[in-house]
């Protein structure tokens, strides 16, 4: 019955009135490995729902973004930050008359192969793995082959490529380093990962004590907002207003225009930027926390490439090189999880205040 409605086929139907640069789900350059249409679903929202589903996700609840395991409870999960990423992006795609559906899609996947304890834990792994460690290829690597006991997820191609070219460098939101997503959406999802982690983590850092609202740079802060909303409505806004090209609704020519931020507000975000990696993210590796947490991660490496089969059997399967067999097994630990086994294997002392 539900074949006969072609609901799916609807839905692409209406696609069709989405900017001539938006990527048509119909037009989707396709999976790895073929599969029958969904007669309900179009291809990205497909897509949407295995990541949602998918055990990596679920995990990313007890991922820490910058403070690592803190105590309250109303600090930014990289699920919470994975949820907000989704809803600006979509927020910019829907108004520029992009495809919502691509854009969730990727916003949802972006930081599937992040490490337990933040950026601390990425940087410790691309030291001690001889081929390097970033986060973007691991959640590539997550939803093409850790997935559902080796056969991955198999995603869409500008899925995957949005994914994949997410990150960006430390200098600049949008500068030379960053990711070249081949899609407006994925554009779209990297400049709304940086809306969000910018905002969020000031909000976590004042809640944390670790810097106060007076202590924000007044120039950026005058362009921007004084408040959370504030900032993050000016950004979005003048993401829209400059990438309005990208909606189709003003004559531009054949190539995709980019999505990008004017000149002053650009400069504003970048400088609220630098402010959070000299006052928070650069202070936060001098604690005694992120120091422990560096050591966490370096023995368990060190215990699981020299007793590669105490590791889960699954990740033999996976690979035939040991250092990659242990990468994959860290980089998806939770925080808590990744403490309990170093504890357990008596590869660090417990804390002495701990309650047991």
């Amino acid at each position: 019955m539900i074949g006969r409605l072609k609901i799916r086929q609807t839905t692409e139907e209406r696609e069709e009135s989405l900017s001539p640069y938006a990527v048509k789900s119909r037009l989707s350059r396709g999976r790895r490995n073929y599969e029958e249409p969904c007669p309900i679903r179009t291809a990205f929202q497909r897509d949407r729902d295995r990541i949602i589903h998918c055990k990596a996700f679920r995990r990313l609840k007890h991922k820490t973004q910058v403070f690592i395991a803190p105590l309250g409870d109303h600090y930014v999960t990289r699920l919470t930050h994975t949820l907000e990423v989704a809803q600006i992006a979509r927020t910019i795609a829907r108004a520029l008359n992009l495809n919502e559906d691509l854009t969730e899609a990727i916003a949802l996947g972006h930081d599937l192969g992040h490490t337990p304890f933040g950026h601390v834990g990425e940087e410790v792994l691309n030291e001690v793995y001889p081929r390097g460690f970033r986060h973007n290829e691991q959640s590539l690597r997550i939803v093409d082959l850790l997935e559902k006991d080796g056969r991955g997820l198999n995603l869409t191609s500008e899925v995957r490529d949005g994914i994949l070219n997410h990150s960006k460098p430390r200098a600049d939101i949008l500068g030379e380093g960053s990711g070249n997503p081949n899609t407006l959406e994925g554009q779209v999802c990297q400049i709304a990962d940086a809306i969000a982690y910018i905002n969020h983590d000031i909000g976590d850092a004042v809640r944390a004590g670790v810097i106060t609202e007076g202590d924000l740079p007044l120039g950026p802060i005058c362009i921007l907002g004084r408040l959370h909303s504030q900032r993050i409505n000016t950004m979005v806004s003048d993401v829209i207003e400059s990438s309005w090209a990208a909606s189709g609704k003003v004559a531009t020519g054949i190539e995709p225009p980019p999505i990008g931020m004017s000149p002053p507000i650009l400069e504003a975000t970048n400088c609220l930027r630098d402010f959070l990696f000299e006052r928070v993210y650069n202070e936060r590796l001098a604690q005694e926390e992120t120091g422990r947490a560096r050591e966490v991660v370096r023995a368990l490496y060190r215990y699981f490439t020299e007793h590669a089969d105490k590791m889960p059997l699954e990740y033999s399967f996976y690979s035939d090189d040991t250092e990659r067999r242990v990468v994959d097994y860290i980089a998806g630990m939770t925080d808590q999880y990744a403490l309990r086994m170093a504890e357990e294997l008596s590869l660090i002392k417990r804390p002495e205040n701990t309650v047991c």
